[in-house]
């Protein structure tokens, strides 16, 4: 009887340790940037309080937003892709205080500042706890946080 507890215990934790691997799987890099996307989307849709009519005024509109951010040479000085990224923002600003107002115009730009820090924490903190095994299962660099 002991000895059947003890296989019971041994393959119990064996399916359970199986199982962690499993959902532990890394993502692939169009997995990782698309959960990012929906973890972002939602932050901005709570924090703005967008209605339903709103966020299909706001999305578009952040869409183009977005790409032109992303767009900003990485190689340029960081003053020069500061003040690029200001420039898009400032350009973007009219735009996106038709949908919002101007009081939730800015709180967009604070809000969008925030998620971006705090993802970049989440994921130095995930890189520290993980000796790095996260990075490297999922193909980032180092400098991949540096350079958001």
């Amino acid at each position: 009887m002991k000895s059947f507890i003890l296989l019971l215990i041994i393959s119990l934790s064996t399916s359970t340790f199986m199982m962690a691997q499993q959902q532990r799987q890394p993502l692939n890099p169009g997995q990782r940037e698309q959960k990012i996307e929906a973890l972002y989307v939602a932050y901005m849709t709570r924090e703005l309080n967008l209605t339903e009519d709103e966020a299909q005024k706001f999305w578009p509109i952040h869409a183009q937003f977005d790409k032109e951010v992303r767009d900003v040479k990485m190689e340029a000085s960081e003053l020069d892709r500061q003040q690029q990224v200001l420039n898009i923002k400032k350009k973007y600003q009219d735009r996106f205080t038709k949908v919002l107002g101007p009081g939730r115009t800015n709180d967009f730009f604070v809000r969008d500042g925030e998620f971006r820090k705090k993802l970049i924490e989440r994921l130095k903190k995930m890189r520290q706890n993980n000796g790095g095994a996260f990075m490297r299962k999922n193909n980032m660099p180092p400098s991949s946080l540096q350079n958001n």
